[in-house]
Parts: C-alpha cells; structure tokens; sequence
C-alpha cells in the first residue's frame, strides 16, 4: 500500500507540472460553469412566470463524466505507455514494487487528479443551496456525486490498462477514446430494433446506469457493480500488460 500511495502521489504532483492537465480541467470547468449558469437562468426565468421547480444541480455532473468520455484518455494515454517508450518502465520494474502497485499506482494518482476537479464543483450545489428554500436534496446530489466518482473511476482503470498494451502514448489515446465512444455511445444503439436482449445490452452501456439510475438518486447494486467490474478489468490488464512485459 505504501508503494501505491507513493507511485500516486508522484502522479498527482506530475499533472500540476503538465500543461495538458490544466487544459483538462479548463475543459470540464468552463462549460459545467456555463451549463449551471444556464440552469440557473432558466429556472429564474420559469419561476419569474410562476411556474417550474427548484433548479437541480445532478445535470452538471452529467456533464462532467460526458466530457471525460473525451478527456479522460489524455489523462491515462502517457502513465504507462510514456514509461515504455523512454525505457523507464525497465528500469521500476527492477525496483521493490509489484506490477498490481504500479498499475494501481499510476490509476489512483490519476483519481485524485479527477477528483480535486470535482471538489471544485461542489461549487455548484452549495450555491443551489443557498438560493432554494428549503434546500437542495442533499441525498440526490450525494448519490450523483458517488455515480461520478465510480465511472471515472472506471475509465480511468480502463484508460491506465490500455496505456501498458502501448509504447505509443497517442495510440493508447485513440484506442481509450474509441472503446468509451463504443461502450457510450454505440452499444445500446440496437436496443430500440432488438425485441429481445435489449436489457442486457443496456447493462454494458457505460452512461446507462449513471444517467438513469445513479444520477436519479437509485443507487442499484447492477450499476454499482458494473462500474467496480469495469475499474477492476482495467487495473488487472494493466497488471497482465506490465507482467508481460517484465518477462519477455
């Protein structure tokens, strides 16, 4: 564990050196700012009419992991895939360190990288409640938050896990990119032609759970689950792709 903490707190610190990171976050920032300003008007405009409910924060964080279908590869695409290329990667893997802690390593400092951006949000819902009476549904914003955090968790599992089949840290980007169009995007694509086999289709479907269930406030064990399966998948091909590697 303490391997893991070290590896990722090396990561963390890495990104703030990275002028990519920065982008990142001016990349989800700047329009879940502009989407909130929007709820905001619009709710201000429908209750000036008198009609409407109380605005809801849980769209934005809709927004948010949509925006990391596209930005969490740039994220993952070099943690593992740069330190094969530069010939780095040889180098830790003769250090004291298991392939599970690197993997896990280089994964975690990329979450605690997502989630500074995420506090940054809590912005939102802490204005919400101090312009709604009585207040917000803290248990809806709270299941949203933990929806958020479990399919970033996901991608960015996955991302790390591409990145060690790689030494090419733009192919790992544009492999990571067109597996999360496919699971977000494409797959549930036949379920409306399918008379049959539509729901198990909807269950691969990385926004599915997130925005019908989890962001609704239903936290299902099906969602739950799927995302902690992708999470683990990720960090398990990752540890296969540096096990590999260490014995050829």
């Amino acid at each position: 564990m303490r391997n893991i903490w070290t590896i990722a707190k090396r990561e963390y610190e890495n990104y703030f050196n990275s002028p990519l990171a920065y982008v990142v976050a001016f990349a989800i920032l700047l329009p879940s700012g502009i989407y909130f300003s929007l709820i905001l008007l619009s709710s201000a405009q429908s209750a000036f009419m008198g009609g409407g409910g109380a605005p809801d924060g849980t769209p934005t964080n809709w927004l948010f992991v949509f925006l990391m279908v596209f930005l969490s590869p740039a994220l993952t695409m070099r943690l593992l895939s740069d330190e094969a290329r530069m010939g780095t990667l040889e180098l830790m893997l003769t250090a004291p360190i298991r392939d599970f802690e690197l993997v896990a390593g280089k994964w975690l400092g990329a979450m605690m990288f997502v989630l500074s951006i995420a506090l940054v949000t809590l912005i939102f819902p802490i204005i919400l409640e101090n312009l709604v009476t009585p207040g917000i549904d803290w248990k809806l914003m709270i299941a949203s938050y933990i929806g958020l955090i479990l399919v970033c968790a996901a991608m960015l599992a996955l991302g790390v896990g591409i990145s060690a089949l790689f030494t090419n840290q733009f192919a790992a980007y544009f492999v990571t990119l067109g597996l999360f169009f496919f699971l977000w995007f494409m797959i549930s694509l036949p379920v409306q032609f399918l008379q049959s086999g539509g729901e198990f289709l909807n269950y691969l479907s990385l926004s599915y759970h997130f925005a019908q269930n989890i962001n609704n406030g239903s936290m299902t064990l099906a969602g739950i689950t799927y995302y902690l399966s992708l999470t683990a998948l990720g960090l398990f091909i990752g540890t296969t792709a540096i096990e590999i590697r260490r014995w050829r």
